[in-house]
């Protein structure tokens, strides 16, 4: 790998592909040349790194000769489309869509969890779902100390996982409520101003979501734990930036909340925030625009063996997305 890498942002104009530009920029990521690509409708306008102005350039299948890294985050279609033809002209992409995560030959990585399988990839790596990756980063460390079994696990969802639309629409909808007009939804189902919606991604014959059982699939992948069980239901809240969720979980060996906590005080990427006296929390409000997640609420969970409750909090489009593959990156640096 170059050591002062070009770097193309695919989807830069997106609420992830500008955390991902900041991101590049605050972690002093080494880019030799930095390209930023979107849809036709989005060349001209500019965006900002490092003090400079950079136009948008359209996407085509020509745009990635000479390209060392691609982060991709433009959706599944442009992912499957374009990110097997960037891989051939010997770019290395990270994919933030799930287009290719369950593939047997792409690598599904959270740096923290399992940087190591990042030089097992050909061409592309996949980033994985975001509820899941905030939620490994507490469970994976407990695991190795106690060896999960299953987990049931709520998720609390900000609108930012939608996208920027679905920040405008909650904006939007708060203000009409608030004014007493007619609220319009474009983008969800029903009203998310004031509700919240037991529905995120498309449903699956068996009644969960897409989403609910990426917990499972990515899970399993990630932690390299094929026995791996997650019964969970995925909410949308309308919180703009950070998803929260409470978890379950159930293991092999004997578990404490003392020992738990000793094990994710030393976690990296993740603070603990456990002092429900001081009513100190991780709060979504809190954790928007910082890198590590936080755990609290942690307790005996009274309805399983060796059962351990916790609540746990990340930025959506940092942790759960521009961050983690910006991370990715910097492994192929190493």
């Amino acid at each position: 790998m170059n050591r002062n890498p070009h770097v193309a942002v695919v989807g830069a104009t997106g609420a992830v592909g500008i955390e991902m530009i900041k991101t590049l920029e605050k972690r002093n990521f080494p880019v030799g040349k930095l390209t930023l690509l979107a849809s036709a409708r989005s060349v001209g306008k500019k965006l900002k790194y490092k003090g400079q102005d950079i136009a948008i350039q359209e996407l085509t299948k020509d745009s990635f000769p000479g390209i060392d890294i691609a982060l991709f985050s433009a959706g599944g279609s442009i992912s499957k489309e374009f990110a097997p033809i960037a891989a051939k002209a010997g770019c290395v992409v990270v994919d933030n869509s799930s287009f290719f995560r369950m593939d047997n030959s792409v690598p599904l990585v959270v740096p923290e969890i399992n940087a190591a399988d990042v030089k097992h990839h050909k061409g592309i790596i996949a980033n994985p779902n975001c509820t899941t990756a905030i939620t490994l980063m507490a469970l994976y460390p407990l695991h190795q100390a106690f060896g999960v079994k299953r987990i049931f696990a709520s998720s609390y969802q900000a609108v930012s996982g939608t996208g920027a639309k679905a920040i405008e629409e909650l904006e939007r909808q708060v203000g009409q409520v608030v004014a007493g007009k007619p609220v319009t939804k474009e983008v969800y189902p029903h009203q998310i101003a004031f509700n919240v919606l037991p529905h995120v991604d498309s449903f699956l014959p068996s009644g969960y979501t897409k989403e609910e059982m990426k917990m499972e699939n990515e899970g399993r992948k990630i932690m390299h734990h094929a026995a791996f069980r997650a019964s969970v239901t995925c909410v949308r809240v309308p919180v703009y930036r950070a998803h929260s969720v409470a978890v379950s979980a159930e293991f092999e060996k004997p578990v404490s909340v003392e020992a738990a906590r000793a094990v994710l005080s030393k976690a990296p990427g993740i603070d603990l925030v456990d002092s429900p006296e001081k009513a100190e929390y991780p709060l979504p409000l809190y954790v928007a625009e910082k890198y590590n997640c936080q755990v609290g609420r942690i307790r005996m969970d009274c309805a399983l063996d060796n059962g351990l409750c916790f609540w746990v909090a990340g930025d959506q489009l940092l942790k759960g997305a521009a961050l983690n593959a910006v991370q990715i990156a910097e492994e192929l640096m190493k």
